[in-house]
């Protein structure tokens, strides 16, 4: 085997165990999401804190792992230069990656407006909206996966 084939092999594997963990990461926070209890502000805050630790150990070095072999990918792999569907999925991975970060700092602000008491109603309202955000972040992790498998002609072969 060559250093390039290598070389290749070793950034598909990391992007897709990456790829395992972004998953993972999302999906772990929407259901401690769906499980906080906003009555109980103590509860609230430690779900709170539970999704940053999440987020802050799994998700966002997950994340930049993805990004990073992703394009790492694209640079070593002639045929994905030209290849639309690889440049989408870099595409998604950014604007995943970006909204996961505004995600992750809404959660912080979460825990703290419990721990000050906040009104119950409005932590029910942001956490709404994060739940929203959280699936639409999974939506997007899985079409970058259906994009890696379909590989999918996005742009008009040039003759």
């Amino acid at each position: 085997m060559s250093s390039r084939s290598w070389w290749r092999r070793t950034l598909k594997v990391l992007h897709e165990i990456a790829a395992i963990g972004v998953g993972g990461g999302l999906a772990a926070c929407l259901v401690i999401g769906a499980t906080a209890q906003i009555a109980a502000p103590a509860e609230f805050a430690a779900a709170r804190q539970a999704i940053a630790a999440i987020a802050r150990y799994v998700l966002v070095p997950s994340l930049a792992l993805v990004l990073v072999t992703g394009l790492l990918a694209i640079a070593a792999t002639r045929a994905f230069h030209d290849a639309g569907w690889a440049w989408l999925k870099a595409l998604l991975g950014l604007s995943v990656f970006e909204a996961t970060l505004v995600t992750v700092g809404a959660s912080t602000r979460q825990a703290e407006l419990a721990a000050a008491g906040a009104d119950p109603s409005l932590l029910a309202s942001l956490l709404h909206s994060e739940r929203n955000t959280l699936w639409l972040l999974l939506t997007l992790a899985a079409v970058n996966v259906v994009l890696a498998v379909w590989r999918p002609r996005l742009v008009p072969k040039v003759r």
